[in-house]
Formats: C-alpha cells, sequence, structure tokens
C-alpha cells in the first residue's frame, strides 16, 4: 500500500480520520469544496491541501468521505474521478452509500484497473479523533488486505464482512439497529416519567437490566434528559442511513414491518423538529407528543 493517499471529504469525521493517517506516517492529500474545513490539518507535517480534483490524478489510494451515493456518483464518473486513479490503485468508500450502487461501482471501476473497497464507519467523531473507530470492508480479500494497514491507522475493529457493497449494507443495517434501539429508550423513558417515575432511574435500570443497549450507555445522561442533544452526529443523517436500510431490505426481499414504522418516526422528526437537529433529539421530539 502507498504511503501517500488523497482523502476526498474534510468534515466532522473525514479530518481526524486523515489527521490519524498523518499519525500513522501516511501522506495525505486531502480535497474538500469547502477548503476552511481542512483548518486543523494545515501545517500538519505530511498534509496538502488539494485546489482541485485533478490534483489527485496518478494516485493509487483515493478515500472517500462524503454524504452519500449521489455525490459518490457525480465524483466518480461526472467529475472524473475514475479516470484519475491510478490503473492497479484503489478506491476505498468510506460513505455511508447505498450497498447496490456501491456494488455497481465495483464492478464499474473493475473494467478501467482500480479495485474498489467500501468500508463505512461507526463511532462518531469521538472515536474518529482517537483512532478508535469500527469499520466494516466489503471488497475482494486480496485488496481488503493490502489495504489495511490504512484502516488500522484509523479504527480499532476491523471486519472484512464480504463482497463489494457487504460494508455499506452492514452499515446501513446497524445504523437501523441503533436508531431503533435509541427511538425505544424515547418511548420507554417517556412512559415512565408520566406515570411519575425519574427517567434517570429508568435509565439506570435499563443499563443494568436486558433492555441495555448504546443509548441507554452513551447517549441518555450525556445528550438526551440534560437537553444537550450534541452528540455530533444528526438526526438528518442517521435519517438518510434509515431510508438506505429500508430501501436495502426491501431489495433484497426480507420482511420490512418494522423497519417500516420506525423509518416513518424518524422521517416525522426530522420534517418536525427546528433544523440542524442532533440525532438524540429524537427524545425532544417523543417527549413533546400527545
Amino acid at each position: 500500500m502507498a504511503r501517500q493517499i488523497g482523502f476526498i471529504g474534510l468534515g466532522m469525521m473525514g479530518a481526524p480520520m486523515a489527521a490519524n493517517l498523518l499519525a500513522g506516517g501516511f501522506e495525505v492529500i486531502g480535497f474538500d469544496v469547502r477548503p476552511e474545513n481542512a483548518k486543523d490539518l494545515q501545517g500538519k507535517p505530511g498534509f496538502t491541501l488539494a485546489p482541485t480534483l485533478e490534483t489527485l490524478g496518478g494516485l493509487s489510494t483515493i478515500i472517500l468521505m462524503v454524504p452519500n451515493s449521489k455525490i459518490v456518483d457525480s465524483l466518480l464518473w461526472e467529475q472524473g474521478l475514475a479516470e484519475l486513479l491510478a490503473r492497479g490503485g484503489c478506491l476505498i468508500d468510506m460513505s455511508s452509500s447505498e450497498p447496490i450502487k456501491s456494488q455497481a461501482n465495483a464492478e464499474k471501476l473493475r473494467e478501467l484497473g482500480p479495485a474498489f473497497i467500501d468500508a463505512p464507519v461507526s463511532g462518531g467523531v469521538k472515536r474518529a479523533r482517537d483512532g478508535s473507530l469500527a469499520i466494516m470492508m466489503g471488497g475482494e480479500a486480496e485488496a481488503v488486505k493490502g489495504a489495511m494497514p490504512v484502516f488500522e491507522a484509523m479504527g480499532k475493529t476491523l471486519v472484512h464482512v464480504g463482497s463489494a457493497g457487504a460494508g455499506h449494507a452492514v452499515k446501513a443495517l446497524n445504523n437501523y439497529v441503533s436508531a431503533s434501539g435509541l427511538l425505544a429508550v424515547c418511548e420507554a423513558l417517556t412512559a415512565a416519567e408520566k406515570f411519575g417515575i425519574d427517567p434517570h432511574i429508568a435509565n439506570k435500570v435499563f443499563s443494568a437490566s436486558t433492555g441495555k443497549n448504546n443509548t441507554t450507555d452513551n447517549k441518555v445522561e450525556q445528550f438526551m434528559l440534560n437537553g444537550a442533544f450534541n452528540s455530533g452526529f444528526s438526526l438528518s443523517l442517521m435519517r438518510k442511513d434509515l431510508d438506505t436500510a429500508l430501501a436495502f431490505i426491501q431489495a433484497v426481499g426480507s420482511p420490512d414491518t418494522f423497519a417500516n414504522s420506525c423509518t416513518e418516526v424518524w422521517r416525522a422528526a426530522d420534517g418536525g423538529l427546528p433544523q440542524p437537529a442532533d440525532h438524540t433529539a429524537m427524545y425532544a421530539y417523543v417527549h413533546g407528543k400527545k
């Protein structure tokens, strides 16, 4: 794996991920449509801010950390990124992209020469900063093995989950499980409070019992009951990930009854809360409903 890496998308997640690549001894040529996103990277040894996408031409490894598949497809096929990659290179899509589209992009890139790995992440901004992200990779085993030093610089739990598109499928399904758990906690805490039970005490019981989940442990006290709603992951992005998960579930013909219901509530909250809203503000949405 080459030590020089192109990194497109230097937002809240991308910038700290790029910083960890630098700390791992890689040189990073970064690009973002908002150059100001690179302010914390400027001046770090090994970092260069690319003035144009074309500056990344000829690199053997390019990482994408952008909002959605629409932008990924635009970069690859409309803005010419696929042609800029070295023929024997590798595109690593770490965005929260759509599994079916990632599968198609892998096929199209294979015809041009570069390999494709989908490698979405879980863990949020905090774990992006400390390099402890969970990274789920989809793609050919040889390509994933060759890119492992890159992933090791950014994450701690690294799992090759299957062929191209599998990483994005597992990420979307993981966020569906996470979002459904958070919604259940919001409704349970609201019901407890309406009965006169202190929600702090109710959550303490949940966390020590079979209702324990990521929300009860890491979100209720830290971001929800105190009204902070500032975990760093937006409600709109969670809703988008749910849309992706639901579309995938339906595309493979799997049961979708609960996924449909859960997604409907998140869509309603996304439309009903002032924007931009943090995903933990789902508690305010549920708590405020009659």
